[in-house]
């Protein structure tokens, strides 16, 4: 059971993801976070110090779920993109929180746990790529930036470029997450010519 003082902190974060998501950190107000917490901005500012580490702890908490509901694996990256796409479907607010980070400067600080979910070690790759078994012609980095990208894609375009159908179609989102995974088997799907050998085994 928790305590009183843990039900008032996670008050607090459940409705500064609200006003986060809705406002980015420069247009989020203080007030209006503890007034739909129930809580006092005395109490806010006593567990999380000012507006911009709450903002980080938020961000950090968003990242974590990511991270823990579709960890990375290298033998099913098409799958990773699938996953991280329900994501975005199913929690929109943690896409928006991440154009607010990158729109006002503010840069997350993950955990070695999650950061190790989310992105494999370079060498993973390298081994996968000289296997056979990944196209050795990206970086890892490169690679695991495109997959996100597919990911994101369609909670990050602007509507102009949606398509054709209702957004809030089941049929039409199934049809999306089906060419962002289509996208990155092809993405992965090793060359019949191996390029980078020699690199992916230094």
């Amino acid at each position: 059971m928790r305590s009183d003082g843990e039900a008032t902190r996670q008050r607090i974060l459940d409705a500064a993801r609200t006003e986060f998501a809705d406002f980015g950190l420069a247009g989020a107000r203080v007030d209006r976070i503890a007034a739909a917490a129930s809580a006092s901005k005395e109490r806010l500012y006593a567990y999380f110090g000012d507006k911009k580490a709450l903002f980080q702890v938020v961000l950090q908490l968003n990242q974590r779920e990511v991270a823990e509901a579709n960890p990375i694996d290298v033998d099913d990256l098409p799958g990773f993109v699938g996953g991280v796409f329900d994501h975005t479907i199913s929690h929109p607010e943690h896409i928006r929180m991440l154009h607010w980070a990158r729109l006002e400067g503010v840069s997350p600080s993950l955990s070695d746990d999650d950061s190790s979910r989310l992105f494999p070690e370079r060498q993973l790759i390298l081994d996968a790529q000289a296997d056979g078994k990944l196209d050795d012609e990206w970086e890892p980095e490169d690679l695991i930036t495109m997959l996100f990208g597919l990911a994101f894609a369609w909670a990050s375009a602007p509507s102009t470029f949606s398509g054709p159908g209702d957004a809030r179609s089941t049929a039409v989102t199934a049809r999306r997450r089906a060419s962002a995974v289509r996208a990155a088997q092809k993405l992965v799907q090793p060359s019949t010519t191996p390029r980078n050998a020699d690199r992916a085994r230094s």
